[in-house]
């Protein structure tokens, strides 16, 4: 396995609640290996023309570059923004038993 098939997405969600509903969704469907879950991320951004600002619950996904695609279409079937922050960041370098892990639980379409 290369390291460099592995990615984090970056996903943030209105609440724990939504969270935690993408994440087990995709890993049901075996489009990560793990989802880790930080609430209470404080979110600045400009929207139609504004600045605004929300409290949000960011999501650290593991899993493989080939299923990108596919995680991000379901995300969007999930998500409730019209324009979900998924943002996908390249793992360089990381224990070989852990990106072995991510690589033997997800789906291997």
């Amino acid at each position: 396995m290369k390291t460099n098939s592995t990615i984090v997405v970056l996903v943030t969600a209105k609440n724990k609640t939504e969270a935690r509903k993408i994440a087990g969704e995709l890993l049901k469907d075996k489009l990560i290996a793990c989802a880790n879950l930080v609430e209470g991320v404080e979110s600045w951004f400009t929207w139609q023309g504004k600045t605004d600002h929300s409290t949000e619950t960011l999501m650290m996904l593991k899993t493989q570059q080939r299923l990108f695609k596919k995680l991000v279409a379901k995300v969007q079937k999930l998500h409730s923004y019209q324009t979900p922050e998924i943002i996908a960041l390249p793992i360089v370098e990381g224990s070989g038993d852990y990106l072995q892990w991510i690589d033997d639980v997800v789906t291997k379409e």
